[in-house]
């Protein structure tokens, strides 16, 4: 194990001493708020110091292990035996300290919220508006998989199929933290069903990905920034769509950000989807503009995130998908667009971890 995680997890070990102590305190325990800070910080430090005890502990068992091999090198029994204690105690440590290394990683309090993902179709024309709602339907397969609930909050389909905007909110464990790294450019390369001559077409979506705020941590929205328009939905609904202006569009007049919803029968309903949206995209825009701050000082793995990057080739002819923030290729597309996504997202968050360990490792004194 690096010296620099020894010496963290070191510091975690002392820290729960210190907050068994806190805890024990009458004053403490007489303040619930503070009682259940440290109650929290107890639970979380707790757990990653026992995982490391585990690791000291095969540690020592290790030694002894290589101790009896040493010592008994004329016993052919407590050969074999210590053997099988050295690759045992080998392997579980090695698991340890990857997963002391995830634990010991910043969190982002957003990773566990529920997200907002958006698709619009960009050059391309038609060929990009039928590839976005092939997006929405790979995503949306990935959710019935992760067991994620996902809903349309509003869409703008194009004539001949495929949309030219959609918004999807999705509700489940870990949406964010899972789902954050598909923001950008989306580019596709394939024959469209258009197309007589038998020709490659590149086109494009982008995507984004948006933290649901947090009620409580919301951004404030002054009421008289905002300019509230209401009209009939449109699309498929009956008659009951033709005679009501239940549709809602929100604009926040100081950054222009537009949101809309049409996706409820209730425009009370509908405006307050739209809010939670705008909400969302006033939230992203700052978090936008602090990571391009960051960025500026040190280009990340992953990227920004911003819209305008080109993330990914879905080039169908070769079945092959490629995020060229990692340099991952994969030759599996067809099962990828039915939702099979895990490898895919797994991957960024490997690179993610990989990144974060080494800010760690640097802002540490030497």
């Amino acid at each position: 194990m690096k010296p620099f995680l020894r010496h963290q997890l070191e510091r975690y070990a002392q820290r729960l001493e210190e907050l068994d102590f806190l805890l024990s305190r009458e004053d403490i325990m007489a303040d619930m708020n503070q009682f259940l800070k440290l109650s929290r910080e107890h639970a979380e430090v707790s757990a990653l110091a026992k995982r490391y005890a585990r690791y000291l502990e095969r540690s020592r068992d290790l030694e002894a292990a290589h101790a009896m091999l040493e010592h008994n090198s004329d016993d052919p029994e407590i050969q074999v035996m210590a053997k099988e204690e050295v690759q045992s105690a080998s392997l579980e440590m090695s698991e340890l300290e990857v997963e002391l290394q995830r634990m010991l990683l910043p969190k982002d309090p957003d990773d566990a919220r529920p997200a907002f993902l958006e698709i619009r179709a960009g050059t391309g024309g038609d060929e990009s508006a039928l590839f976005a709602g092939d997006l929405l339907r790979m995503y949306t397969k990935f959710c019935e998989r992760k067991g994620w609930r996902a809903e349309i909050m509003s869409d703008s389909a194009s004539e001949l199929g495929g949309y030219k905007e959609v918004v999807i909110r999705i509700e489940g464990d870990n949406v964010f933290g899972t789902m954050r790294f598909e923001s950008g450019g989306h580019r596709v390369q394939r024959v469209p069903s258009t197309e007589t001559q038998g020709r490659i077409h590149t086109s494009a979506c982008t995507v984004a990905v948006l933290a649901e705020p947090d009620e409580a941590q919301a951004v404030t929205i002054n009421p008289a920034d905002l300019r509230i328009d209401t009209y009939r939905a449109s699309g498929a609904g009956g008659q009951h769509i033709n005679k009501t202006d239940s549709a809602v569009r929100i604009t926040h007049i100081p950054t222009g950000i537009v949101a809309e919803c049409q996706d409820d029968r209730s425009q009370h309903r509908n405006k307050a989807k739209a809010m939670q949206v705008l909400s969302a995209r006033i939230q992203e825009k700052d978090r936008s503009e602090r990571a391009a701050k960051d960025a500026a000082l040190r280009k990340g793995l992953i990227g920004s995130g911003d819209r305008s990057d080109r993330i990914r080739t879905y080039n169908f002819p070769q079945g092959r998908l490629t995020d060229h923030r990692i340099n991952l290729t994969l030759y599996k597309l067809s099962f990828i667009m039915e939702g099979d996504l895990e490898e895919v997202t797994q991957a960024l968050q490997n690179a993610r971890q990989a990144e974060q360990l080494a800010d760690l490792e640097s802002s540490l004194p030497s």
